[in-house]
């Protein structure tokens, strides 16, 4: 029936025209029919076959695998090209394929799987099984990684950090797994732990502050405070990297997942016998193990030590910097001064172990000793003098001499001048000499004057003319006689009648030891003959002149 045939084949014919075809740009299945120069041909259906290289069906350095008959997805680039055939590739259906894979792994937060296979600038390519993602340098690990052949090419699980299909960008990182994998061993070891537990851990770094010790999984801080009882001024001292030590727990934080270690905790602490060994004022030997600015650090014993404040390193050096005074590991004697013992502190003195130089001054010069030294240091009130004991002495302005004024004798001095002087007066506890200098060879003024009494009658030398009056001397002392009592007559006292050199007799009319003056006049002496004169030879003889009696009285003299 030529009729039914026609209508069969229209609905054949209209049944085929509605079938859907793929889309250009979607992933199809298709049947292997042939394999052939390399390639495999594939039946994608809707009468059209493609060719794919057998390489875009295997993994690096792996067979295909692929044979007649295998089904398999690809991506349909084009329905037909010149020669008639589909232009299909397995690559990009494989990509495609992990796209829709990857996305929803990264919806999910979930791992992924994959394989470092190259090295590209600032980090790695990554194979995700299909679709190829950029692993950044900082990414690979938690520490920093030198040589990451070891890696390449193994499975392994990744976290997707961001993607763009339309751009064909993604990033993952292997560092985050390790962190994840690392947190949930860290949050078990530590549950494992109590504060106060002793346990084993390897030293993995050090610093200067302390060591990182691993405790099988987790780390934990030995602050270097902590390691000894003793001082230590770097780690390094007693630790070294992969050394396996024993160490308390002192405090964990469980929110933060951080662990404080100490060492020391687990020896006998050396302050619990301080206070018998180290008595008051007992004098130990000890090693300077810092010096700061105020002072020095000395170790009596390991994990005891004891500061020496500046005030106590030295009797005669004041205000100089502990390192002028020792020197760091000097052994040094020093005196116990005060124990804190819960501040953990003890006080220690370095000059107490030496003999107060003043004291020591005092006993070998007391007063009236000469002794000699160099001008140290010129100022207003006088003079500074070096002394024995490497203290120094005080000349004040006032002991410098008899004659001048003290601001006039000082410019007689230079620093560095070597000078005597005599010791006057030694205060210990002021730790302040006095000297004098116009002390030596005794007081002349007072030696000379000793045999003068006011009214005595002296002979000076005449030693300068003035306006004024003269100036004479006697026996090295030297006085002023004003105009006025240069003569009892008025016209004689003309102080240009004297001439320098000329040797007359005075009266003295005082002694002034303060001033180190003789008061003399002639005119006194002139006065006090007269009375004299009267006295002896004027009372019965009424009637005689003054002339009479001086005259009198010098003949009886010269007889």
């Amino acid at each position: 029936m030529p009729n039914a045939s026609m209508e069969e084949f229209e609905a054949l014919l209209n049944e085929s025209l509605e079938m859907d075809t793929p889309d250009e740009g979607t992933v199809v299945k298709g049947k292997v029919i042939a394999v052939e120069a390399g390639q495999a041909i594939i039946d994608v259906g809707y009468k059209m076959e493609g060719r794919v290289d057998l390489k875009e069906f295997a993994n690096p350095g792996e067979d295909s695998g692929i044979t007649v008959g295998d089904e398999v997805e690809v991506y349909l680039r084009a329905a037909e090209n010149a020669r008639g055939e589909a232009v299909i590739s397995r690559d990009m259906a494989r990509r495609e394929e992990a796209w829709d894979r990857l996305e929803k792994a990264y919806a999910d937060d979930a791992r992924v799987e994959g394989a470092i296979f190259g090295r590209v600038k600032g980090g790695f390519t990554v194979d995700l099984g299909g679709a190829v993602a950029f692993l950044p340098g900082s990414q690979v690990d938690v520490r920093p990684v030198r040589d990451a052949g070891p890696l390449m090419g193994l499975k392994q699980p990744f976290q997707i950090l961001k993607m763009d299909r339309r751009r064909g960008n993604i990033v993952v990182s292997r560092r985050a797994i390790l962190e994840e994998s690392r947190a949930e061993q860290r949050a078990e070891v530590i549950a494992n732990l109590e504060e106060g537990q002793a346990v084993d851990g390897v030293v993995k770094n050090i610093t200067e502050y302390g060591a990182f010790v691993d405790l099988g999984g987790v780390d934990g801080l030995l602050h270097v405070t902590d390691m000894a009882w003793r001082r230590v001024n770097h780690p390094s001292e007693i630790l070294s990297i992969g050394e396996t030590v024993k160490v308390q727990v002192i405090k964990i934080n469980r929110e933060t997942h951080r662990i404080s270690l100490g060492m020391k905790q687990l020896q006998e602490d050396p302050w619990d016998l301080v206070a018998a060994k180290y008595p008051m004022s007992s004098v130990h030997t000890g090693r300077v193990t810092n010096i700061t600015d105020y002072g020095a650090f000395v170790e009596l014993e390991p994990g005891v030590e004891g500061l020496v404040h500046v005030s106590e390193m030295s009797w005669t050096k004041k205000n100089v910097h502990p390192g002028k005074i020792v020197s760091t590991s000097q052994e040094v004697e020093v005196m116990v001064l005060e124990i804190d013992q819960a501040k953990r502190r003890v006080s220690l003195g370095l000059k107490q172990t030496q003999r107060n130089p003043w004291e020591v001054f005092n006993e070998q010069f007391p007063p009236g000793t000469e002794v000699e030294g160099e001008v140290k240091n010129i100022t207003e009130f006088g003079l500074f003098i070096g002394l024995e004991g490497d203290i120094d002495g005080m000349v004040h302005l006032s002991d410098l001499s008899w004659d001048e004024r003290g601001e006039d004798a000082i410019q007689n001095y230079r620093k560095g001048d070597v000078v005597q002087a005599v010791v006057q007066d030694t205060d210990v506890e002021k730790e302040r000499i006095s000297l004098s200098i116009k002390a030596l060879g005794g007081d002349k003024f007072a030696e000379a004057a000793g045999g003068i009494k006011r009214g005595s009658i002296v002979t000076v030398e005449v030693t300068a003319i003035e306006d004024g009056g003269i100036e004479v001397e006697h026996e090295g002392m030297k006085s002023f006689i004003r105009r006025s009592d240069l003569s009892r007559d008025r016209a004689e006292q003309r102080p240009e009648r004297f001439s320098v050199g000329d040797k007359i007799d005075v009266r003295v009319t005082n002694v002034d030891m303060k001033s180190r003056r003789l008061g003399l006049s002639i005119k006194a002496r002139e006065i006090a003959e007269e009375k004299e004169a009267v006295e002896q030879y004027g009372s019965s003889d009424s009637g005689a002149s003054l002339g009479d009696i001086l005259g009198a009285a010098l003949n009886r003299d010269d007889e």
